[in-house]
């Protein structure tokens, strides 16, 4: 049971949602005035917060199975270092394939310096929007046949390539649990996660 304080925190979350996802819209002048505010309601009372996205490979093990895992990822309309923080593990835009998405951990964001354990690479800082992002699995080897595919491979991305972040994971129907995320992150999402998880909607939408 869902607690009235929790619904109150969860529509508010809705509302910021839905006002972002409009003014983005209205910005690129896709809507006129009269259509953001009806987008802005219609987003308030139909639409959700989450979305569920099908991971595979071995690049964020063990937190998602190695054999791939049905994520629940909340949405994020304009990611910023006030939407996204580093530790989260994020849905974002493959840099060498716009459509494909892969999901990583925000290592880093803007003003952070980047230094190597090579020394013959040069310290730098991140630019204004951009981030580092690194796979889990320690495992893997970015340069030794593309294995962790991460921005030690491909360096700096733009922040505007995240579109959302990962709160829970089923690897398996009997394996399945909240994302361990930044502290920042994982209080923003936990009314959302009460209000809309699923988990038999997961088990139902699970690739074995």
């Amino acid at each position: 049971m869902v607690s009235l304080s929790t619904w109150c925190r969860y529509l508010v979350h809705k509302i910021e949602y839905s006002f972002t996802l409009g003014w983005k819209s209205y910005k690129r002048g896709q809507i006129s005035d009269r259509e953001l505010q009806d987008a802005v309601w219609k987003n308030v009372f139909q639409g959700k917060l989450t979305y569920l996205h099908w991971s595979k490979g071995e690049a964020m093990a063990p937190t998602i199975g190695e054999r791939g895992g049905t994520l629940l990822v909340r949405k994020i309309p304009s990611a910023d270092p006030g939407r996204v923080f580093v530790g989260d593990v994020i849905v974002m835009k493959d840099p060498d394939d716009s459509d494909n998405y892969l999901v990583r951990r925000l290592a880093a964001t803007e003003g952070y310096e980047m230094v190597s354990k090579d020394e013959k690479d040069e310290p730098f800082v991140l630019e204004k929007d951009q981030c580092w992002v690194l796979a889990d699995n320690e495992k893997l080897k970015p340069k030794v046949l593309n294995e962790a595919k991460d921005s030690r491979l491909f360096g700096p991305v733009p922040m505007t390539g995240i579109v959302g972040r990962v709160i829970y994971c089923l690897r398996t129907a009997v394996d399945h649990g909240p994302v361990q995320n930044s502290h920042y992150g994982m209080r923003k999402d936990s009314p959302v996660l009460e209000v809309e998880l699923d988990v038999d909607d997961m088990v139902k939408n699970h690739k074995s």
